[in-house]
């Protein structure tokens, strides 16, 4: 039986060979590959196992890899004479992160005419000129003139019905609202009954410190009278360093916002929406009557913003506060870098819809990168689909 599997063999096409080669070569392999998943499926299944491997990768991350400890004692100082040399680079930085921070200082006095005049129209202070109004859309960009004007004077016709059906709003009503509810770092702030008071708030502007002063800047929350609270303007202001830490030097990556803080609100009464009253039932331990307690605790609200937890001098905070900070600080630099700079794109969805933009074109890139793989896996002689 053998001598004739040789003697077919050898009556075969030397191309036929090789197929029967490649195929035998190829059920081999999947046998292989199939043994190792049916083994990876039951170590995964094992804690143990797992807890161990968990362990190992552990103590991976982050490990040296001893070239530095091996090196000679001459060049171990000068590494050190390279770190003191970039301790230098690292306060260098920070008096560039300083003129920064003047630069800013200098254009915010530019830009806030314009924020005022924004301002005026959202609370109706001033009414634009027709001229001021004219924007051309993205999707009148293709139309002709004659097409245009054909649309400019039907919408004018809806709006004037718009007019005579209702009474014209004015300004630019729940503007900041909107801004929030636009924004899900903000909006995750927003509780129900926070809305109604910040349909009052007209304008957020930002300040920054003196020349001369240390590093900060303050948000500026202005409201019109209202019967929630007898403030006309919330603050929050916001205390930076530019300067690296002398204990870790190397950590400095720009300024960063050491500390901030709120102010009161002067509450009408019954109108504190930051605290709430609840009732609860006691049972006296010997009689066993029943009363009810009322009492006040903390309420969720936008308006807690205004009364970040206090930094001890000591800079200690437990883990709950750190948080609460942090996010504190996330949302107090948004605000100044985007929200106030940008109010009127948050506000029509325009600014979240760019950043939309962004993510879908990596996802677009990433499916170009593979659609180039299909494509030279398809030129490729030997590709095969089955394998």
């Amino acid at each position: 039986m053998a001598d004739i599997d040789n003697k077919d063999q050898a009556e075969m096409d030397p191309a036929d060979m090789e197929d029967v080669e490649d195929v035998e070569e190829e059920e081999t392999g999947e046998d292989v590959n199939s043994k190792a998943r049916q083994l990876t499926v039951q170590m995964m299944q094992n804690p143990q196992i797992l807890a161990a491997l968990q362990e190992r990768l552990d103590g991976l991350n982050g490990s040296p890899s001893g070239y530095i400890e091996s090196l000679p004692k001459v060049v171990k100082k000068r590494i050190n004479a390279l770190k003191n040399l970039q301790v230098k680079c690292a306060h260098i930085e920070a008096k560039f992160y300083e003129e920064v921070h003047e630069l800013e200082r200098k254009y915010a006095a530019l830009y806030q005419p314009l924020f005022d005049k924004r301002s005026d129209i959202v609370k109706a202070a001033y009414e634009p000129t027709d001229e001021e109004c004219e924007w051309k859309a993205d999707d009148e960009e293709e139309l002709t003139v004659s097409k245009q004007d054909e649309m400019k004077e039907k919408a004018k016709l809806e709006e004037e019905k718009k007019d005579e059906e209702k009474e014209d709003p004015k300004g630019i009503p729940e503007f900041w609202l909107t801004v929030f509810k636009n924004v899900d770092l903000l909006s995750d702030m927003l509780q129900e009954h926070d809305e109604p008071i910040l349909k009052h708030l007209q304008d957020i502007k930002v300040k920054f410190s003196d020349p001369g002063q240390p590093m900060s800047f303050t948000l500026e929350f202005h409201f019109e009278t209202n019967d929630f609270f007898t403030n006309t303007v919330l603050t929050k202001t916001y205390k930076m360093r530019s300067e690296p830490d002398e204990n870790d030097p190397f950590s400095f990556d720009g300024p960063e916002i050491m500390c901030c803080t709120g102010c009161t609100i002067d509450w009408t009464k019954g109108k504190n929406v930051t605290l709430k009253t609840i009732k609860k039932k006691q049972k006296h331990k010997g009689r066993g009557t029943v009363r009810t307690v009322t009492k006040t605790v903390p309420n969720d609200s936008f308006f807690n913003f205004f009364s970040p937890p206090e930094v001890p001098e000591n800079g200690e905070l437990d883990e709950d506060s750190e948080a609460v900070l942090a996010a504190d600080f996330e949302i107090g630099h948004f605000i100044r870098e985007r929200i106030v700079p940008r109010a009127v794109l948050y506000f029509t969805g325009e600014a979240i819809e760019d950043d939309d933009d962004d993510y879908d074109e990596e996802g677009e890139e990433a499916d170009d990168e593979e659609g180039e793989e299909e494509a030279d896996e398809e030129n490729d002689p030997d590709y095969d689909p089955k394998v």
